[in-house]
């Protein structure tokens, strides 16, 4: 993995930027100190092993790249939708209407009211003239009639249960359906005024439960108290791209403001009792909308939605820190704008999620088809992640990362209902919205759902959830059929890969949901992952015997395989590496740990640094400030599982490494943006020390020392 800087900036000091497992890998070949009488003290590995402490920085030309909304709005003024009461069936009539012969030459995409007004306005004489500087997008297809959807008429489509006639008294199970206790992060650029306007009216319409508006202090302590377990709370935040909160709301811009009214709605219309946090970026910089998935993360668990996206780059594989924190899933479009890939859906931590054309009476069953500026493809630079096996039906043998992962309804001309207000306005009007960024909402609705049903069942969260659809659904074909619909039909391009196909393919990914089906096989699943297997730098002496255990999360026993390990080395059943009698150089190891029982299998590169026998020592390069290692003994007792935190502070830009030798063999440390959690699963009686040396991009370098002291049962 590579690490970037950015020149003048202070590190941040989040606590979950980086959540890679790495090995404990112990340097020292000093005694471990006085052991046990009666228990002999754990041995110690031969190496040092060396964490980048890093907060998940963009490159500089990658951090100022530009993303854009990915909603589309039909190019018609709708009429206000009749009142729907709570918990009232969906009604058998679907709304048509028709495309005004001067908005038909509007492009949909990122079309806002504002342009609608402003075209209704100016085009009295002329309704056919040419309406090329209006929109940015490519014309409207051939069609003249827009076709809305309501909540309740898409809850019915997809399988979502009806909602009830009052929020009130409902038990748990009844507000698990609904997301109740769980968080949804919407994180947008710029910013709108009117979200908790437009959410009341788009409520009061439809039926569905008032949400609080809740404020969030810049100076609160996170993360955030547990959500509701019986109501929907609203909060809105802006964020730095640091991931800290500020009190300056971002300029508006009429694009944004419709996106994240959309994304807010259509969550909400989803799982009507979860949370839901909007965080606002000052810009559409991928710098600043990272920052606002880094505020997420430090809010705590839940589900972000990203309805978004850009150009991806080699550069952009050092964010994937950020989507990989712990009890966290994140999801984003894929785009707008046909067969084609974009960041952060590229990404393998985030699921990508695509679009389709929806064809519903309001009663009975749906049907679908690939929506034509459905983004997806093939990843020019993302690795093919272990989910996207050939034992996928129609995946075949991927190249790369593909996208995208899920489908759902994102049409604007079978689009669904939003409550729009403009800038200075109090009026609400009414919009036929889709996209991806429709999509992607709801899916994350959906994945709120999920975890709110595995809470009652006493189940953790999903997390990240591609284990989960794609090995434990997509494989099984009873499972996946009752699942997802699968949609065969329609393309979003020319080329070979681009139309609907049996199983997976690139424009709806493993398809759309039968919502029902999902939520009840999520809600009782346990995930069989494949093996992770973290990566690490090992460093050591030539002629000097190495030993470090690899370290890897996995949910059953594990074999273990290494390739491109230099003669001699090798791999024991229980996953230490021992090398006899290394010689000088730089290698790179893979190492491969295959589940015993589910038969997948992880990977992870070892960089093994093997210094010269004679070694001129070096003069630390003086620093004003050099590194601070922040620690406190660590005490225990034989057999019982041990956890303590090693802290870094630094004041120059750039990643930090920090070296831990003195380890015993089975203690394990997890780099967490700049802290480390160590931990020792079963502990052995004895006394060690942790000798610790953090050396930042400048050279400048502090060592500190930690006394682990194990006591007999």
């Amino acid at each position: 993995m590579q690490y970037f800087s950015r020149p003048g900036r202070l590190l941040a000091l989040p606590l979950t930027c980086i959540a890679a497992l790495l090995s404990a890998c112990g340097g020292s070949s000093e005694s471990a100190g006085t052991a046990s009488p009666m228990v002999a003290a754990a041995p110690l590995a031969t190496a040092s092993t060396v964490l980048q402490l890093d907060d998940g920085a963009l490159p500089a030309a990658d951090a100022q790249q530009f993303a854009q909304p990915s909603y589309h709005m039909a190019p018609v003024l709708l009429e206000t939708p009749a009142d729907a009461a709570p918990g009232a069936a969906a009604s058998s009539e679907v709304h048509t209407q028709t495309v005004p012969s001067q908005f038909r030459r509007l492009g949909s995409k990122r079309l806002t009211l504002e342009t609608l007004r402003q075209v209704q306005a100016n085009r009295s004489a002329d309704a056919d003239a040419d309406t090329s500087g209006s929109s940015s997008a490519a014309p409207l297809a051939a069609t003249s009639t827009v076709v809305t959807y309501t909540p309740a008429q898409i809850r019915a489509a997809y399988g979502l249960p009806a909602l009830p006639a009052s929020y009130t008294g409902l038990s748990a199970a009844q507000a698990a359906q609904l997301g109740a206790g769980q968080t949804i992060y919407i994180v947008d650029a710029q910013h709108n005024p009117n979200i908790a306007a437009e959410l009341a009216a788009f409520n009061s319409k439809f039926g569905l439960p008032a949400c609080t508006t809740k404020a969030i202090a810049t100076t609160a302590s996170l993360p955030l108290a547990a959500a509701s377990s019986s109501a929907c709370e609203l909060s809105v935040v802006y964020n730095t791209a640091s991931g800290g909160m500020t009190a300056t709301a971002p300029a508006y811009d009429a694009g944004w403001a419709t996106e994240i009214a959309l994304d807010v709605q259509w969550a909400h219309a989803t799982a009507p009792l979860a949370r839901i946090v909007v965080i606002e970026a000052a810009s559409a910089s991928y710098d600043n909308l990272l920052g606002g998935v880094r505020l997420a993360n430090k809010m705590g668990p839940g589900i972000v939605s990203m309805s978004f996206g850009g150009s991806e780059s080699s550069g952009l594989g050092s964010a994937d820190s950020v989507f990989s924190v712990a009890n966290m899933s994140y999801l984003a479009a894929t785009g707008d704008s046909g067969a084609a890939v974009s960041w952060p859906s590229s990404s393998a931590k985030v699921l990508a999620v695509g679009g389709t054309t929806l064809s519903y009476s309001g009663a009975g069953a749906r049907s679908e088809v690939v929506w034509a500026s459905t983004g997806g493809g093939v990843s020019q630079y993302v690795a093919t992640p272990s989910y996207q096996s050939s034992a996928v039906p129609g995946m075949g043998t991927a190249t790369r990362r593909t996208v995208a992962d899920v489908a759902f309804n994102a049409d604007p001309n079978s689009g669904q209902y939003v409550a729009v207000i403009a800038a200075g306005s109090s009026t609400v009007k009414w919009a036929s919205v889709g996209g991806t960024s429709l999509s992607t909402p709801q899916w994350a609705g959906l994945i709120a759902v999920a975890n709110a049903l595995r809470a009652v069942n006493g189940k953790a969260a999903l997390a990240a959830p591609h284990a989960a659809l794609y090995t434990n659904i997509s494989t099984v074909a009873g499972t996946y059929a009752s699942v997802f619909s699968d949609i065969t039909k329609g393309s979003h391009g020319t080329c070979s890969a681009c139309s609907g196909e049996t199983g997976y393919d690139q424009a709806t990914g493993l398809g759309t949901p039968n919502a029902a089906s999902l939520l009840s096989t999520l809600s009782g699943l346990t995930v069989q992952a494949a093996p992770v297997v973290s990566a690490a730098t090992i460093n050591g002496k030539a002629g000097t015997a190495l030993s470090f255990t690899v370290s890897v999360t996995a949910s059953n026993a594990v074999t273990y395989a290494l390739s491109g390990a230099p003669s001699g080395m090798a791999i024991s059943s229980a996953g230490v590496v021992s090398w006899a009698a290394p010689v000088a150089g730089t290698y790179a190891v893979t190492v491969t740990a295959k589940d015993s029982k589910t038969g997948l299998s992880g990977q992870g590169v070892y960089t093994v640094v093997i210094a010269a026998a004679s070694t001129t020592a070096t003069t630390t390069k003086p620093s004003a400030t050099p590194p601070v290692i922040t620690a406190t003994a660590l005490s225990g007792v034989a057999g019982k599982a041990l956890s303590g935190t090693i802290g870094v502070k630094v004041s120059n830009s750039g990643a930090v490494s920090l070296a831990i030798s003195g380890a015993p063999l089975g203690m394990m440390f997890t780099a967490s943006g700049m802290n480390v959690v160590v931990s020792w699963a079963s502990p052995v009686t004895g006394s060690y020390t942790l000798k610790l040396t953090a050396t930042d991009s400048t050279g400048a370098s502090a060592t500190a020392s930690i006394p682990v002291t194990i006591k007999a049962r």
